[in-house]
């Protein structure tokens, strides 16, 4: 016994031990490693969880571990010492790889278990499909990937309310606008004034006087210095919001009303639509046109940028939507819906692969303007007379699973704002307030919270806030004070064209000889002790 012992502890020493006929003659804890429980249960954990090593570490049960056990598997060492040998270990490949198949078979359901309890994220049975195959209990040689929470549940609705109801304007507000920092709001009206106002505070912050009739379009500048404004006297004008001054130069080039303008994204680069059927590509620093696109047959209703700058869509009253090439003024694609009616507005997809189209049918189509499909067609909302806009939204949770979910939201001529999910066509939310048409909506997102604005020709701006956790009321607060009636028709022209020229003598609605800067221009916040101060 004691040579044995001797022969043993110099075999463990050894790189290269001796051959063993039997495992008769090996000790206890080479049993216990080379065993067919803990044969099968390596088996199992490498179906289950692929290891970081080519064999995993068996647990040694003696009182030492030599380096040539630590390095090799305990099957793979029996086999190579004793291949050839007539012994139970002496085992042929073939006979290994049908039971290695046979174990294959038999751990498919579990497999497929714990596929099925990663993506649902039950630890509980993940521990439990482990336990039953012998790991727990036992050294795993991984340990199970971390399953991130489930993302949460898609909202059914939308819940806007009312923030501020800015006024100032002596006629009906064409278009209105956030800043790239979401600080300022521009708007534009029929009494061919651009004013701009604190987001936060609702407070006024400058009014642009110089155009010689309507503000139909207002665009503002990537770095959010400059506005610039298409009117109905054929003219664009640009304005600095740091100085309050107008550019020197206007923008001459048009035969007929600016309808529709908008910046490229890095601010060199002005394209514009009118009513003499071209878009202009101008050169914001020499006020220059560098390309004229003879676009459409009928009057240019709208036009928009690509996020990237590379395209710009156009549409007109003649039922077509244009994709044009910036560099080369080639156009690259015509939309065409079968009822072709006409197209008052055009909107890129935030990421530049769709377009959304506002067309006089009570209809707001989302294209994929590659393929040349209409995707979603929107409706619920009143567009038969008036040019009306919106644009894209976020709702619901963001997480870096779930960056929320897109809407997508319109005016509509009964006063109200709609907000459609973009995927299922439903209505989120009806929000009514506005006494009169809602022509233009622009949607942002804070740290503070996400919002809307809105316009019409109530001749008022409205600041609409998301409200979370609380339950959803009646859209739509009443004003706290006097609200005037609708904007008589005369003062806009129905119709794609927003603006008409009107004699500039004409006495002004509501304008009584105060200041309309400072005391119709304050925002009348949400209190029902606030009143309005016109």
């Amino acid at each position: 016994m004691v040579e044995m012992a001797h022969a043993s502890k110099r075999r463990r020493l050894t790189p290269s031990p001796p051959p063993i006929s039997s495992p008769i003659e090996t000790s206890s804890d080479e049993l216990a490693a080379g065993s067919d429980h803990d044969q099968e249960r390596r088996r199992v954990s490498l179906t289950a969880y692929p290891p970081k090593r080519p064999y995993p570490r068996s647990r040694s049960f003696s009182s030492s571990e030599s380096p040539d056990e630590l390095a090799m598997d305990a099957d793979e060492y029996w086999r190579s010492r004793n291949r050839g040998r007539d012994s139970p270990w002496a085992r042929s490949d073939d006979e290994n790889e049908a039971d290695e198949e046979n174990d294959d078979d038999a751990n498919d359901d579990l497999n497929d278990d714990v596929n099925d309890t990663e993506m649902n994220g039950d630890v509980g049975g993940m521990e439990a499909a482990r336990e039953n195959n012998g790991e727990i209990g036992g050294y795993s040689d991984r340990s199970p990937t971390p399953v991130p929470p489930p993302p949460p549940p898609k909202p059914d609705s939308v819940n806007y309310r009312q923030r501020f109801l800015l006024r100032g304007h002596l006629r009906g507000v064409s278009a209105v606008k956030y800043s790239p920092d979401a600080s300022m709001i521009a708007s534009g009206g029929a009494d061919g004034a651009v004013k701009v106002w604190g987001a936060n505070t609702g407070k006024l912050i400058h009014t642009f006087e110089g155009h010689l009739a309507g503000v139909s379009t207002i665009s503002w500048s990537p770095d959010g210095a400059t506005i610039a404004s298409g009117s109905d006297d054929k003219t664009i004008r640009l304005w600095n919001v740091l100085t309050g001054k107008s550019h020197p130069t206007p923008f001459i080039g048009h035969h007929n009303y600016v309808y529709s303008i908008a910046f490229s994204p890095k601010g060199n680069m002005l394209v514009s639509g009118s009513y003499d059927e071209a878009v202009f590509l101008w050169d914001v620093r020499s006020a220059r046109v560098m390309k004229s696109l003879p676009a459409h047959s009928d009057p240019v209703s709208g036009i928009d940028v690509v996020w990237d700058g590379t395209l710009l869509a156009s549409c007109a009253t003649d039922g077509l939507v244009r994709i044009w090439d910036t560099a080369t003024g080639q156009c690259l694609r015509t939309l065409v819906h079968e009822d072709n009616p006409p197209v008052s507005a055009v909107k890129f997809s935030p990421n530049g692969k769709y377009v959304l189209a506002w067309t006089l049918d009570d209809c707001v189509r989302l294209w994929d303007y590659v393929e040349g499909r209409c995707l979603k067609t929107y409706q619920g909302h009143e567009n038969r007379k008036y040019s009306l806009s919106g644009g894209f939204g976020v709702y619901g949770q963001v997480t870096p699973r779930t960056p929320g979910y897109a809407f997508a939201v319109s005016g509509s001529e009964d006063g109200a704002v709609l907000c459609w999910d973009v995927v299922s066509k439903k209505v989120l939310q009806r929000i009514e307030g506005h006494s009169g048409v809602v022509l233009g909506v622009d949607t942002c997102s804070t740290s503070q919270g996400r919002y809307l604005v809105s316009c019409g020709l109530d001749m008022t701006v409205r600041v609409w806030e998301e409200v979370t956790g609380t339950e959803p009321e009646e859209t739509g607060v009443p004003d706290p004070g006097h609200e005037p009636g609708p904007e008589p028709e005369s003062e806009a022209r129905e119709g794609p064209d927003r603006n008409q020229d009107q004699d500039q003598d004409q006495d002004r609605q509501g304008d009584e000889g105060q200041d309309k800067d400072t005391e119709m221009g304050e925002a009348a916040e949400l209190d029902p002790e606030a009143r309005d101060p016109t």
